[in-house]
Parts: structure tokens; C-alpha cells; sequence
């Protein structure tokens, strides 16, 4: 079978289904796995898909958001895994911010350090946080309602006033050409703030994030240390030439 008419049958697939894996792909096109880890390739470098593990996605839309009960519900068990690993990373006395979103909300029950503060514009981190009697503050700002994330003016305001030894942040996209983003350009400039504060910044993201980019840019790739779940090998070294990539299984 010639390579448009493999490409034209892999674009199809992924049409109908939205995610499709490599196996898949070698029946429908009767090619070996190495021919359309290729094809695959070429596709993503042209912008018509994005490699996942095993298998290649649609792009997401680039503005799209989710609202916190349907992200609280996706990729749970990885969510919790990478959590847990980025807490055990929080040192006694350690300032630190802790950046609105569900994989970072999830780090807080695995919290064990004493004597932290902590800075968040999550609002649904607040409870959460107080119950396990860490010291917390609030940066202020708007309440963006579909995140429950502080933003705009005086969120950046309130964030000028605090150093961090460490930041956790969650992202909508990573990828190699156009960094960390995320939808909302008001919420994109928070974060990256809250990142050019601190000494060392953690985004966490599962497997999922890999090769997405949306609307707004953060920052670059090199910017942070990347934790993440189970994750196509060829995909983690293309990234792992960029930055620091931490697999937690």
C-alpha cells in the first residue's frame, strides 16, 4: 500500500474514533509497526494528529476548557500517581505554590512536610488545604467560574508579593515547538508568573498533555521539570532532549 493511501486510511480511522491504536492501524493498513510508528510521525510533524501512548489522538479543540467535574473525572488513577510522587518532592519549610487544577488538588492529601506555606489561586483547593492544617494564602484576583481559578489583575498582583521554592502547575498542552499552554491568556499569564517566582517549577500532567497545544503560550519546555505517567518511549525521549521528563508508574 502506498504511504498517501495509509496516511488517508489512518485519518479516517481517527475521524470515526478520535483515538486509535498503533495495532489497529497495522490491520486496517495490513503494514508492519514500524511503517506506521513512521507514518505516525510524518502525521504529527504536519499537524494532523498527536502520538499517544500505543496510538495516535485528535487534537484537542485549542480553546477548549473543561470545567473542574468533568477534568475531576479524566485519567483519576494517573492524576493520583503523579500527585503523589510531586508531594513527596515538598521539604520541610519549603513556600510553595500550588497552581489551581485537578492534578495538583490531588497532591494535597499526600502532603507530609512540616512547617510549609503554601500559595494557590485554587479555590477548590482551600478546604482541603486547611484540613491538613497547612498555612495558606489566596492570591486574590477574579473567580473564573468554569476552573475555579483565580485570575487577571489582581491575581498577578497578589502573586508579586511572594518567592517560592518550588511550584506545581498543571497544564492543558506540552509540546516540543510551542512549550506549555493552556486556553485563557489571563490564566497562561498567571501561571507563567507564578513559574518565573519560584526556584524550581513541576508541571504535572499525564499522558495525555503530550504533543497538545491550545490557545495561550506559558512558557518554554525547559522552564520546568515534567512529571508524568506511563508514556510512549519514542515520545519521552523526544521530550526528554528538551527537558527533564520524571515517569511515575
Amino acid at each position: 500500500m502506498l504511504t498517501p493511501e495509509r496516511h488517508r486510511i489512518i485519518l479516517e480511522l481517527l475521524e470515526q474514533k478520535g483515538v486509535v491504536k498503533i495495532q489497529e492501524l497495522v490491520e486496517a493498513t495490513s503494514s508492519s509497526e514500524s511503517t506506521i510508528r513512521r507514518d505516525l510521525s510524518q502525521l504529527e510533524k504536519e499537524k494532523k494528529l498527536k502520538r499517544v501512548h500505543g496510538g495516535a489522538s485528535l487534537f484537542q479543540q485549542r480553546s477548549e476548557e473543561l470545567s473542574i467535574s468533568e477534568k475531576s473525572t479524566k485519567n483519576l488513577e494517573e492524576k493520583r500517581m503523579i500527585a503523589q510522587y510531586a508531594a513527596s518532592l515538598i521539604q520541610d519549610g519549603d513556600c510553595i505554590y500550588l497552581d489551581a487544577g485537578t492534578t495538583t488538588f490531588q497532591m494535597i492529601p499526600y502532603i507530609s512536610a512540616q512547617k510549609i506555606k503554601v500559595v494557590t489561586n485554587g479555590l477548590t483547593h482551600l478546604e482541603a488545604l486547611l484540613e491538613q492544617n497547612i498555612e495558606t494564602y489566596l492570591t486574590g484576583g477574579y473567580v473564573k467560574k468554569t476552573t475555579r481559578a483565580l485570575i487577571g489583575k489582581g491575581a498577578q498582583e497578589g502573586l508579586q508579593s511572594y518567592r517560592f521554592d518550588k511550584a506545581f502547575m498543571g497544564v492543558n498542552g506540552i509540546h516540543l515547538e510551542f512549550g506549555y499552554t493552556t486556553p485563557d491568556p489571563e490564566e497562561a499569564a498567571v501561571k507563567s508568573l507564578a513559574m518565573n517566582l519560584s526556584q524550581k517549577s513541576f508541571v504535572l500532567a499525564d499522558h495525555t498533555k503530550f504533543n497538545e497545544f491550545t490557545f495561550s503560550k506559558i512558557t518554554d519546555l525547559n522552564d520546568a521539570v515534567i512529571i508524568t505517567d506511563e508514556i510512549d518511549k519514542e515520545i519521552l525521549e523526544e521530550f526528554s532532549a528538551k527537558t527533564a521528563v520524571k515517569v511515575v508508574k
